[in-house]
């Protein structure tokens, strides 16, 4: 067999204002584990087989379960499997009919009407409908749910209308117009109403009480091993863009939670998974070397992998202080030498594969400890301490930046953490960085008292600038807007562009609320994330979500 090219590094699904629509959409892109070249491994065969155990390593396990309340981006592509969507997209960036046949949406996009299939039931035998709309959506704003991100996803959301049974209508207090883009995700994805109704609160548990309509049930769940799912032999009703139509091809699939990157990717080379999901950049040669394993690489959409930085909360409140560590921070060098040259460093808050990206902002806030300095000086912190870090008013200039202890390994996070602290105690800033439990972490964070906070938020649309910028975010409300700050251009431009699907409205207002973003330092990106993905050449129908997230309906094993 002659040699092959394993290493794929995908172009962006769709250019930058390509289109009027689908600027604000994903594509969902079909991803086989072959080669660029065309051979396909094992017997070449291109049909798929029925049967067989795949097996994914995962570098984080999901806090909770519940894809209505989690904000993590594993459990929204492990609850992939299991529940199912109003909408799907395809590689244009048009939707087409999923669980709704067709829909309506209003001139001013308040009002979304759905008309549903009528043959598509959960796994414990009920019946979906209009009605198992409304209870989802419903438990999504409810208080005890505490959502965080499902609810940013339902936007000015008033009610779901049960028209009949098989008639939805979804009301918003406002023009939202990212609203089909959001119904088509996960976190929008549908449980059983029944087990709304008896057992809500063990969602985040886990296991078979996890009950959807998709081509997957929920098994088995072992904390801090893995996660099993079963195919739905009752499945047929996938979406129009999946490549075929029935169950899954696989009989089972195993989520194992490997958070140390060696024994993931151990696991990987050693055959014990067929599929490694955040390949650690070190190891991306020797995946590439190997001629039995294959490498995806591919850009997420959405928010980059950026701090944001608390202005409400002093020394913060000084933009002056804002721009010093933003400028302070060597990115370039310390994206460089954690990720090994895999994961580009970022100059917007969103990424370059994000619709209404600013090409523009790239280059023009470069590393300058010599302007941080100045700009210190001028905001009075002229002093010194025996440890070199600055003072004013006989008081350390030090800032809180919690790290969350579970994901703290995560893409090397912890160590550019530790290039971070040190790239600024090098201009007299101190950070100082607990490691948190979730309850303490979501308190300090959510709760205004850390003046940094990281976050990195996977979603192919504009719309993810809201979520991050607007003053209608605040975490006090259920949102994430970390900045805690509440500026009128920001609010303007961000209200302003999820009110249309107008191009001409979001290539104007976008671009502006990232350089606003970034000229007010109010954040600092780092790095646009790379999904990494190691595949042995036996996997095949590998698909990405819109939110690149791997996909396994269509999956299938040639063991031949």
């Amino acid at each position: 067999m002659p040699p092959r090219t394993r290493s794929r590094h995908l172009p962006p699904s769709l250019s930058r204002l390509a289109r009027p629509f689908a600027a604000a959409v994903s594509a969902a892109l079909l991803l086989t584990a072959c080669s660029s070249g065309g051979d396909t491994g094992g017997s070449g065969s291109d049909t798929p087989v029925q049967g067989g155990t795949l097996t994914t390593a995962v570098d984080t396990e999901p806090v909770s379960w519940d894809v209505h309340a989690s904000t993590q981006d594993i459990t929204a592509e492990i609850q992939r499997q299991v529940v199912d969507s109003l909408v799907a997209q395809d590689a244009a960036g048009k939707f087409h009919p999923w669980l709704a046949t067709g829909w309506k949406v209003s001139d001013d996009y308040t009002t979304y009407t759905f008309d549903l299939r009528t043959d598509v039931t959960f796994t414990d035998g009920t019946r979906f409908d209009a009605a198992a709309v409304k209870a989802n959506f419903d438990h999504i704003v409810a208080d005890s749910t505490k959502s965080l991100y499902a609810v940013s996803l339902l936007g000015p959301y008033a009610g779901t209308e049960v028209v009949d049974a098989d008639t939805a209508k979804v009301t918003f207090s406002a023009p939202f117009a990212p609203f089909l883009q959001a119904a088509g995700t996960p976190y929008l994805g549908f449980y059983s109403p029944k087990t709304l109704k008896d057992d809500a609160g063990k969602l985040a548990a886990g296991g078979p009480v996890n009950v959807g309509s998709g081509p997957f049930l929920f098994s088995r769940y072992t904390k801090g091993q893995s996660a099993v799912l079963t195919r739905n032999p009752d499945y047929d009703w996938a979406p129009a863009t999946a490549a075929h139509t029935g169950p899954a091809h696989l009989d089972k699939l195993e989520f194992r939670f490997l958070p140390t990157a060696s024994v993931r990717s151990g696991a990987l080379t050693s055959g014990q998974v067929q599929v490694a999901k955040a390949v650690p950049p070190q190891n991306v040669k020797a995946v590439e070397a190997n001629p039995a394993l294959d490498l995806i690489s591919r850009q997420n959409p959405g928010g980059n992998y950026n701090l944001w930085l608390n202005g409400s909360l002093a020394p913060f409140d000084d933009q002056r202080v804002r721009e010093a560590v933003q400028r302070g921070i060597d990115i370039d060098q310390d994206v460089k030498t954690v990720t090994f040259g895999q994961y580009p460093r970022a100059w917007s808050p969103i990424s370059p594969t994000t619709p209404f990206y600013d090409k523009t902002l790239e280059g023009t806030w470069p590393h300058d400890p010599k302007l941080s300095g100045r700009l210190l000086d001028e905001a009075g912190w002229t002093g010194r301490d025996a440890d070199g870090y600055r003072t004013k008013d006989g008081k350390r200039l030090t800032v809180q930046w919690p790290q969350l202890s579970i994901q703290a390994t995560r893409e090397g996070r912890d160590v550019l953490g530790q290039a971070i602290q040190a790239d600024l105690k090098k201009i007299g800033v101190e950070v100082k960085r607990p490691s948190l439990d979730l309850g303490t972490y979501n308190t300090q964070v959510y709760g205004g008292k850390a003046h940094v906070v990281d976050l990195s938020w996977p979603r192919f649309s504009p719309d993810v600038l809201w979520l991050f910028l607007n003053s209608g975010s605040a975490p006090a409300e259920g949102g994430i807007n970390a900045t805690f700050v509440k500026d009128a251009d920001l609010d303007t431009w961000t209200a302003e562009g999820r009110a249309t699907l107008d191009e001409k409205v979001h290539s104007d207002v976008y671009p502006k609320v990232q350089r606003r973003a970034v000229d007010q330092a109010l954040v600092v990106p780092l790095y646009t994330q790379v999904s990494l993905v190691g595949t042995a050449d036996t996997v095949k129908g590998l698909t990405f979500s819109p939110s690149n997230w791997l996909t396994y309906y269509d999956t299938w094993l040639d063991t031949q």
